[in-house]
């Protein structure tokens, strides 16, 4: 039974991490599965709109099922909250993204999004939500890794060095492009598909901070908040479609990669990803589910040199390595200010006494430096709360202990 129970605590203190390593692998997958699918001449405005009607078609039913009872009434601010998150999140941060994947590739847009940690970490210090005290050592590796993260990304994305011959892409010769006006287009591409990763890093950025404040009214029913957020989001990124696309045949879609890239872009990297990011949050904080990110440019990185044939090169190894670097320097740091809450929340000594025939819990606030309660007057009064139980009555240790109230 202990072993059981151990085992039980081990994955319950550690389900936030598998959790976000999980959706990390499904971001993978969804980058690399949209790149082809891209490339074949989907709309991205498109694709957004399916991704997350297919979305708020799977996760409707469970919020109605589950959490059907108490939910909380949608107030002006409310509403303006989950449009707010609509527009970030599906509307602005995934056509940003989709474009720039477009114009780059999946490693590439992965190692830009890793940017992520940091403008959350600056996003939720200029909220309040994280506080910083550089004389702590926890607050310095927060921001030591965070800074390091940047720093492995950064250098993803400057420097190339010499290819790494991996043994599954030795014998894959990429295509050769000849002419100077096609080098000089795909640079340019490549210039602006960066500008957009940014622009959708921001927005992601700001997703994760404001999504934390809107857990605070949806605390009990995540479930109902993701699929507002995500049938909110399809109407939004029709709008947009309808300005951007001005042909009826882009909406055309068939059984082919399109039609797997917004099943699997909206169930895996949608209605699952919002739920557990927010499961993850309410507990950990969002910083602790953006700082998993990097890994998924280390695993597109692997998948897009088996799958599509890209080259690694140098730089994105030493990069990888940085990243894992400051990865780890963050996590360390998140753990060691959730051990020091918990040591915070310990609850206060409970004292119990007798008084005409009744036991008395006191519960109070209790000096711990000796010398400040000898110079303490004697008539200085203690903050105490005082409850009554009758017919209690402790005559020796060896009695029960009487029961304690909660206040």
């Amino acid at each position: 039974m202990e072993k059981l129970r151990c085992c039980g605590n081990f994955l319950e203190s550690y389900k936030p991490y598998f959790a976000m390593i999980s959706l990390q692998f499904g971001y993978a997958g969804m980058n690399i599965i949209t790149k082809v699918s891209l490339n074949r001449g989907m709309s991205h405005y498109v694709l957004v709109v399916y991704r997350h009607a297919f979305a708020t078609a799977v996760i409707a039913p469970f919020a109605l099922i589950f959490e059907r009872r108490g939910q909380p009434k949608i107030t002006f601010p409310v509403f303006m909250q989950i449009f707010i998150l609509a527009l970030l999140g599906p509307v602005i941060d995934q056509n940003f993204y989709y474009a720039g994947l477009k114009y780059t590739s999946p490693t590439f847009s992965c190692a830009m999004s890793n940017m992520l940690p940091a403008m959350t970490f600056i996003m939720a210090v200029m909220c309040r939500m994280e506080k910083i005290d550089v004389k702590k050592v926890r607050c310095q590796a927060k921001i030591v890794g965070t800074i390091v993260t940047v720093a492995g990304a950064m250098l993803m994305t400057l420097y190339k060095g010499p290819i790494v011959e991996l043994f599954w892409s030795k014998n894959i010769h990429p295509r050769q492009t000849s002419g100077t006006d096609t080098s000089s287009n795909t640079d340019k591409d490549w210039v602006k598909g960066s500008i957009l990763l940014i622009f959708a890093t921001l927005s992601w950025a700001s997703l994760f901070v404001l999504q934390a404040k809107a857990l605070k009214t949806y605390k009990n029913h995540q479930l109902s908040l993701t699929s507002l957020v995500c049938f909110v989001g399809t109407l939004q990124a029709i709008a947009v479609t309808f300005v951007m696309e001005h042909k009826t045949s882009v909406w055309e879609i068939g059984w082919d990669m399109n039609l797997l890239a917004a099943a699997y872009a909206g169930i895996v990297t949608s209605s699952i990803s919002y739920y557990v990011q927010g499961m993850v949050m309410k507990k950990r904080g969002p910083v602790f589910a953006t700082a998993f990110s990097p890994l998924m440019m280390i695993i597109v990185a692997i998948m897009g040199s088996f799958i599509l044939s890209e080259k690694i090169f140098l730089g994105g190894v030493i990069g990888g390595i940085l990243i894992v670097i400051g990865l780890y320097a963050v996590l360390w740091g998140k753990h060691k200010e959730n051990k020091q809450k918990e040591v915070e929340e310990i609850p206060e000594p409970v004292k119990s006494i007798q008084a005409n025939g009744n036991t008395i819990l006191v519960i109070g606030d209790i000096e711990a430096n000796a010398f400040e309660s000898e110079k303490a007057e004697p008539n200085n009064k203690l903050s105490a709360v005082a409850i009554a139980l009758p017919n209690a009555r402790i005559t020796h240790q060896s009695q029960p202990t009487p029961q304690i109230i909660p206040v």
